[in-house]
């Protein structure tokens, strides 16, 4: 890799979010670290496209951005997902795996149980909207200001509970065995937020079971929502600058 070319962060959001969680990371990545959020439809600038509830089409919106000769992968790069992106930055990974294209130097995934753990919110994405709403203010998920009838419930709230399907389905997906039967060969980072209610350090030391490479686990500050805070970018970019001085885009066997 270039030594002036930056390390590419490629980043998901969770649940009913848009890419806007990432607007203040670039200060605290460092200049050789450049974020790349990706923003699903159905969301901000892509509002009146239809959203993605299965693996299928999340991999149609996705996979053509990351094969031989897509910009920005002349050097290895990294993704990161958080909660709902967690298992969107695994399935991406996966498929890259599958279809024998090059790999990520390094999976990070945040907020966000292994698929094989419970998970409150995708378990209940088709409960009825007060058990649900019951579930996303436990986790922090509700803003003061939401009533019902009002903005949040009519705008977001449909959101929020299409991309709990989409982590259902990704999740079930990704408990099929692989053909070899052996987990992913990329190094994962898992991190976790001190005050997670719905993804503690406990749960997500569970990943360490999803890559036959390293795994290394970290706990930074914060809640589920730590993804606005400053430790997560900075330990990305930390992470992120060891994949610049050691890593090579890692290519999976035949």
């Amino acid at each position: 890799m270039a030594d002036e070319q930056p390390v590419r962060l490629h980043c998901f959001a969770h649940a009913g979010a848009g890419i806007s969680s990432f607007h203040g990371w670039p200060r605290d990545l460092g200049a050789d670290v450049r974020a790349e959020p990706h923003l699903l439809p159905g969301r901000e600038s892509r509002r009146n496209e239809p959203r993605v509830t299965g693996k299928d089409a999340l991999l149609a919106d996705l996979l053509d951005r990351f094969v031989p000769g897509a910009p920005d992968l002349s050097a290895p790069y990294v993704l990161y997902g958080h909660s709902l992106g967690a298992v969107v930055a695994y399935t991406l990974t996966r498929a890259l795996h599958e279809a024998g294209l090059p790999l990520p130097a390094l999976l990070a995934v945040g907020a966000g149980p292994p698929p094989d753990a419970p998970s409150d919110l995708s378990d209940a994405c088709r409960a009825d909207d007060t058990e649900l709403l019951r579930l996303l203010g436990d986790a922090g998920a509700v803003p003061e200001y939401a009533r019902p009838g009002g903005f949040w419930h009519r705008a977001v709230l449909p959101v929020l509970r299409d991309d709990l399907i989409l982590a259902q389905a990704l999740r079930a997906a990704a408990r099929e065995p692989l053909a070899d039967g052996r987990p992913l060969p990329v190094p994962l980072l898992a991190v976790a937020g001190a005050g997670d209610p719905l993804a503690p350090p406990g749960t997500m030391a569970g990943w360490s079971r999803w890559s036959r490479h390293p795994v290394v686990t970290r706990t930074v500050p914060g809640d589920h929502f730590f993804v606005h805070g400053r430790a997560l970018p900075r330990l990305l970019g930390r992470a992120c600058r060891v994949v610049r001085r050691t890593a090579t885009t890692v290519t999976p066997a035949p």
